[in-house]
């Protein structure tokens, strides 16, 4: 397991937007968001504000699913990760530093800074095999 969630990281650690999805009640929302991730925590830290609709949802409902994808058109060489998890307010302030030395024009910004717990991931790895998929949970 340990070995899926390696491999699953290196792919993440190579590419830094996801497509985050939130929903509440009936309503569904997604969005791309900047991140930074850390094996440490299981967690992707993003920054957004308050009057965002995903932020919305996410006071109503933490739970959210997204992706990271690697975009190309050649079958051989697809690759992406799903995952699910818990969007937290980020209160680590190791965390805040990581993402900060990802992306340091956002210091000005100065963005509230959300922890995504992670507590499941699925890669599609096509370089493995066609639909080869690694789980880890």
């Amino acid at each position: 397991m340990q070995k899926n969630l390696e491999k699953i990281v290196l792919f993440l650690n190579e590419h830094h937007v996801m497509s985050l999805a939130t929903s509440s009640d009936t309503m569904l929302s997604v969005c791309s968001l900047f991140y930074v991730f850390s094996l440490e925590h299981i967690s992707f830290i993003v920054a957004s504000s308050d009057e965002t609709t995903h932020i919305r949802h996410i006071n109503h409902n933490s739970r959210i699913a997204g992706n990271v994808l690697l975009e190309t058109k050649t079958v051989g060489k697809i690759q992406g990760v799903q995952f699910r998890g818990e969007f937290l307010v980020l209160q680590d302030s190791e965390l805040k530093k990581l993402y900060f030395k990802a992306f340091p024009h956002a210091v000005l910004l100065r963005p509230k800074l959300w922890q995504i717990k992670v507590n499941y991931f699925k890669m599609t790895d096509n370089t493995l095999g066609f639909g080869k998929k690694i789980i880890w949970y």
